[in-house]
């Protein structure tokens, strides 16, 4: 079903092994396509139709066109691109809007990748005081600074410089001694609390609940529209999802008036409206509480089977543009790890391993990126919708079943953080979550080392059962995150409010579980 919120950025280039840019105008050509030609059917063609059919596919290749030359830090020919297109006759709403996207996603680029040469050495010298010119050109080289050549000019990702201590020994190692630890969450680490989930889990896959209370808001920064206009914000809504998360219980909203999406919707928000005023910053708040299960399911390898093609696991098998694409990339680095396993599940620890292997990073707004799990393959690290991403189009590759989850996951010390992760189909157990991110865990406890492959923690809150897909009620403009749903989104009749505009907070306070 084509999802009408992403239009824009459903055009993409794939790279080639080689390096070079291949045109693929099939996503953005499934807009336009008749129902007929989508569903592969003969079908009598006229005249008019041919003629329009040639007028879509055309206007595809020349959006395909354009996002690679985004990609390939070509602003301004990109620019002239869109301005000639715009101007042709019969371009459609449709078509109008996907270029816009294209204009706008540049800016979004251009406020990720902010710092130039010296900007960035400098952050790394922050951290190294006798940094060496010569070690910050090697480790530029090696490609651990995350930059983009935009029309000449090199630019540095905001994040490169703390990038850099995860991704290289060497440079961690040069930190000054007083340099601030680098984070990681309460359940990064084999603790007692996975040890409980296995244990309460063990016989009917669920257990070792938590009560937690969620309070989360999203602020307008002042005169960010002009006032008197309405600002429309969503914010993320948790889902009741059967022995995962369950007793939802909505506590209070501000502005007190909101609707709260159905729970049918895959990506559920409440959704709010509100004046702004003069010279004052303009908030959304909301708070619920809810118990949330962890997850564990011993598997068995020699009773895995192959996955069922059908109502539960059909649309989770294929490619899903732009996203999660076939590329001939992604078939050769499977082809590589899986080998000749045919065992389904063997295939997912293989996948599993090799994902988890790609060092973790602070990453750039999904809404920037035209193939997220190919730019996982290929960057050198990603952070946990990068992963998540790439393992799942990985393991659809190999017809197993997948399906994204993301949310916040909490502590008892007060800690939050976004974080995504997975659910695999594996028969006959059915969905199984993984969190390839966290990964695996040094135990000699092979369920323990394992565990979040088949099973999940109960420090976590799902938002978002899908990617990418529709508000209720319906976004206007495009999200500032067109692929997640954590932080909100909101707008105005003016466009959307992308993320330099508003600041967002998260709290969590674990309750007893009697609560």
């Amino acid at each position: 079903m084509t999802d009408l919120l992403f239009i824009a950025p459903r055009a993409r280039a794939i790279v080639s092994p080689g390096g070079r840019w291949r045109p693929c105008a099939l996503a953005f050509g499934l807009i336009f396509a008749l129902p007929a030609l989508v569903l592969g059917l003969r079908v009598s063609v006229g005249p008019a139709q041919a003629q329009a059919r040639a007028a879509d596919e055309a206007a595809a290749r020349e959006l395909d066109a354009i996002v690679a030359l985004i990609d390939a830090g070509r602003f301004d020919d990109a620019r002239a691109r869109i301005d000639a297109a715009s101007q042709q006759p019969g371009v459609d709403e449709r078509e109008r809007a996907a270029l816009a996207f294209q204009r706008e996603r540049m800016r979004r680029i251009r406020l990720d990748f902010g710092l130039d040469r010296a900007q960035a050495e400098q952050k790394v010298r922050a951290q190294i005081p006798d940094l060496k010119r010569e070690e910050f050109d090697a480790w530029d080289r090696q490609g651990l600074l995350e930059s983009m050549t935009i029309d000449g000019d090199k630019r540095y990702f905001n994040r490169a410089p703390s990038n850099l201590f995860r991704l290289s020994a060497q440079a961690l190692a040069r930190r000054r001694p007083d340099a601030k630890p680098l984070s990681a969450g309460p359940m990064e680490t084999l603790n007692d609390h996975q040890r409980e989930v296995r244990d309460d889990a063990l016989e009917r896959g669920y257990g070792a609940p938590r009560r937690v209370r969620i309070v989360q808001s999203l602020t307008v920064k002042a005169d960010a529209v002009p006032a008197g206009k309405t600002l429309r914000a969503w914010l993320p809504y948790p889902r009741e999802l059967p022995h995962q998360q369950e007793d939802i219980r909505f506590l209070a909203s501000a502005p007190a008036a909101h609707k709260i999406a159905p729970a049918s919707s895959l990506q559920r928000t409440v959704h709010f409206e509100q004046p702004a005023q003069a010279g004052k910053p303009t908030k959304f708040e909301v708070s619920y509480e809810l118990t949330v299960f962890g997850q564990y399911r011993r598997i068995d390898p020699d009773n895995v089977a192959p996955a069922p093609v059908n109502g539960e696991t059909r649309d989770y098998l294929g490619e899903r543009p732009p996203h999660i694409v076939f590329t001939p990339a992604l078939r050769e680095f499977s082809r590589k790890v899986v080998g000749a396993e045919k065992n389904p599940y063997r295939i997912a620890q293989k996948l599993y391993a090799a994902v988890d292997a790609i060092p973790w990073a602070g990453a750039r707004e999904y809404s920037t990126i035209s193939n997220i799990s190919d730019y996982a393959l290929r960057a050198g690290h990603a952070d946990c919708g990068q992963q998540t991403l790439l393992l799942m189009a990985l393991l659809r590759l190999n017809g197993i079943p997948a399906r994204w989850q993301s949310g916040w996951v909490y502590g008892d010390d007060g800690y939050t953080n976004m974080h995504d992760w997975a659910w695999l189909y594996l028969a006959p157990y059915g969905w199984l979550p993984v969190d390839v991110t966290t990964g695996r865990f040094e135990s000699p406890d092979p369920q323990l080392a394992g565990f979040y492959l088949g099973g999940l923690d109960a420090y976590r809150v799902a938002y978002n059962d899908d990617y990418g897909r529709g508000f209720v009620p319906a976004k206007r403009f495009d999200r500032s995150e067109t692929v997640d749903s954590q932080r909100g989104e909101v707008e105005w009749e003016g466009g959307n409010l992308y993320f330099d505009q508003w600041d967002y907070d998260y709290k969590a306070q674990v309750l007893t579980t009697k609560q």
